[in-house]
């Protein structure tokens, strides 16, 4: 099994964001998505704003 792991600044990933109830940031982040979190399965459109992304594409 995989260890979730975070990568980079963690105070700009969604995960965080949501739990301080930014909805209209969160908004805007997930339109349009190109990646998605291997450690909670949100999506974004930059990989920036996941813990541990992988493109949705390859």
């Amino acid at each position: 099994m995989s260890e979730n792991v975070c990568k980079g600044d963690h105070k700009g990933h969604l995960c965080v964001l949501v739990s301080e109830e930014k909805l209209e940031e969160v908004k805007e982040l997930i339109r349009e998505p190109k990646y998605i979190c291997f450690n909670c399965g949100r999506a974004a459109k930059a990989a920036e704003n996941l813990c541990n992304p992988m493109p949705l594409e390859e």
